[in-house]
């Protein structure tokens, strides 16, 4: 994760989190964690990391330190950088996590040029006309309809390796996507980064 990317996220977040190893990325850019959270099997930062900063070891391993620390806080929305690229597998059991985690919080991952929201249920918001709207289901989704959408999502179910809808755009500045009755699995809202203040 590009340093600017972290410190334009910190500075509009109300509390700085690492998981783990990634607390000493917070530190190497000179920002100061408010927790490091993990089973601590990667954070190198002991000996400098500031008094204040609350450490939370956590042993057990059916989770990713990701998962521990989204178990572990309470907020309305989490901003989580560094979850994707470098490693498929680290980014596979983020997407777990988020699917695990997307109906009792709002779980946005970002990186350098997009983001993805877990979904859970139906979302509208202004997107603006001529944006590139992804959508991926983390599971199996059924959706009931959609406006402001070049290709509309109505009446489609979407599964990975069935079917999926990345490389929408936006026709109008509100896009309304409704899933169907019943239970739906998650699903991943996948912009540009530069619409993070559409989703805050």
């Amino acid at each position: 994760m590009e340093p600017g990317v972290l410190r334009e996220i910190a500075a509009i977040s109300s509390g700085l989190v690492g998981a783990d190893g990634g607390a000493d990325r917070i530190l190497q850019i000179g920002l100061v964690p408010d927790a490091v959270i993990g089973d601590m099997d990667s954070f190198k930062g002991f000996s400098s990391i500031p008094a204040g900063t609350q450490v939370v070891r956590i042993a057990e391993q059916d989770t990713t330190d990701f998962e521990k620390a989204l178990y572990s806080t309470q907020a309305p929305t989490t901003i989580a950088l560094g979850m994707t690229g470098g490693r498929f597998d680290h980014t596979l059991a983020a997407l777990h996590a988020v699917a695990r985690r997307a109906a009792e919080r709002r779980i946005i991952l970002v990186e350098e040029h997009d983001l993805a929201l877990g979904v859970h249920g139906s979302i509208r918001l202004d997107v603006g006309a001529g944006t590139r709207v992804s959508i991926y289901p983390l599971g199996r989704t059924a959706f009931a309809r959609s406006t402001g959408l070049l290709y509309p999502l109505d009446g489609l179910v979407m599964e990975q390796g069935r079917k999926i809808g990345t490389s929408n755009v936006a026709v109008a500045d509100e896009v309304d996507i409704r899933v169907d009755i019943g239970e739906q699995s998650p699903w991943l809202l996948i912009l540009d980064r530069n619409k993070l203040g559409a989703l805050l």
